[in-house]
């Protein structure tokens, strides 16, 4: 897999969770604790992804 199609499936997977986290807080029956997970999981891409997008425009 090429970085930048590595790249693009970061991306989606970070979509994915910012609207998942959306559904979950419009759900009255939301759990706190799953939301914190979420974003956690989606900061943690975010990094990966500035990470990965900085290696690229380096080579």
């Amino acid at each position: 897999m090429s970085l930048s199609s590595h790249l693009v499936e970061l991306r989606k997977k970070h979509a994915m969770l910012e609207q998942k986290i959306e559904e979950e807080l419009r759900s009255p029956a939301s759990s706190d604790l799953r939301i914190a997970e979420m974003k956690r999981q989606k900061l943690r891409l975010k990094d990966e992804i500035v990470r990965l997008a900085g290696a690229e425009t380096i080579h």
